[in-house]
């Protein structure tokens, strides 16, 4: 089937933090390519991963190891149905984190079995590199991205913490060894924080904290074959477009110790023609933050089947 081009269409996928008990139910009932999707994730895992996402529990799903590719695995079954039922192919893609491997195995660039390893390696890799409590991560709302800067500058004494996440215009995640991210948060209240919580994380992503987790799994990135999108992929790193699948590979490791430019990505798929921006995963945690960074763009969502026929529709 030949899928036209929309040019003003971007799809964006989902990053940890979207999954949950019962993910895609409803459109596996009715389309039995999901679960065709999850079962080829499971000869991957050696395990149900379809069963886990349905019947498990939450603490299970939440592993990032585990986590990673029942996303991957999600993603690419619903734009697989996308696809399917003919919808349009959009001018560009942007995934956050995690959802970038799942943006590159839509586009063409690398197999979603060959995925599936790399992100469960990339998880417990992840997880590795930081023991459980030392490292935290925290959402800063409601003051300028410099204050939070600076505040991690302020904050350090001699340990890690970044800001890691631009997510939306007055919202930034930061990241580090736990007793600086406490100081930093505190110093972000003072500065007028409305909010800054804690995030249940495992570890603190994004930061050089994590440049084990990248040293470690580039063997396994160097020798899986990747391609040149077929359609533009917005990295997290630099927020730019690339075709070499060399420098893609690195891009790919960057990004698990470097921050995630979310608001820039959402801005670049703006510069190329988008004003549709079709979040392709569960959740609408990509749509809320859309809205955020820029009002002009329409947001849709495709994880139950009234969502996807009415992005269908409305492309």
């Amino acid at each position: 089937m030949t899928q036209t081009i929309n040019s003003n269409l971007a799809f964006v996928f989902p990053g940890q933090g979207s999954q949950k008990i019962g993910m895609l139910a409803e459109l596996a009932s009715a389309n039995s390519l999901v679960e065709e999707t999850f079962q080829e994730a499971s000869e991957v895992l050696g395990y149900d991963c379809w069963q886990l996402v349905q019947q498990g529990e939450q603490e299970d799903i939440n592993l990032t190891e585990r986590t990673q590719p029942i996303l991957l695995a999600a993603s690419v079954a619903i734009w697989r149905l996308w696809q399917q039922q003919g919808g349009p192919t959009p001018v560009a893609m942007a995934g956050h984190s995690l959802g970038e491997w799942s943006a590159l195995v839509c586009a063409g660039a690398v197999n979603f079995a060959d995925a599936v390893a790399i992100v469960r390696a990339r998880g417990a890799f992840m997880q590795q590199a930081v023991p459980v409590g030392v490292g935290a991560m925290a959402a800063i709302m409601g003051i300028e991205d410099q204050i939070i800067i600076d505040a991690c500058t302020d904050s350090a004494n001699g340990q890690i913490v970044d800001a890691v996440n631009f997510n939306a215009p007055g919202q930034v995640v930061i990241a580090g060894d736990a007793e600086a991210v406490a100081r930093a948060i505190s110093i972000c209240k003072k500065a007028g924080a409305k909010r800054a919580v804690e995030l249940p994380v495992s570890a603190p992503f994004h930061t050089s904290l994590m440049r084990p987790a990248a040293d470690n799994l580039a063997e396994m990135v160097e020798q899986t074959t990747f391609a040149a999108p077929k359609i533009q992929v917005v990295h997290n790193v630099n927020a730019e477009t690339e075709s070499n699948p060399e420098v893609i590979k690195t891009l790919m490791l960057e990004q698990i110790y470097k921050p995630v430019l979310w608001v820039d990505c959402v801005n670049g798929l703006s510069a190329r023609g988008a004003e549709i921006l079709v979040e392709c995963g569960p959740g609408r945690v990509l749509n809320g933050l859309s809205k955020r960074i820029d009002r002009n763009l329409t947001s849709l969502s495709t994880d139950d089947v009234a969502s996807l026929e009415n992005a269908l529709t409305s492309v």
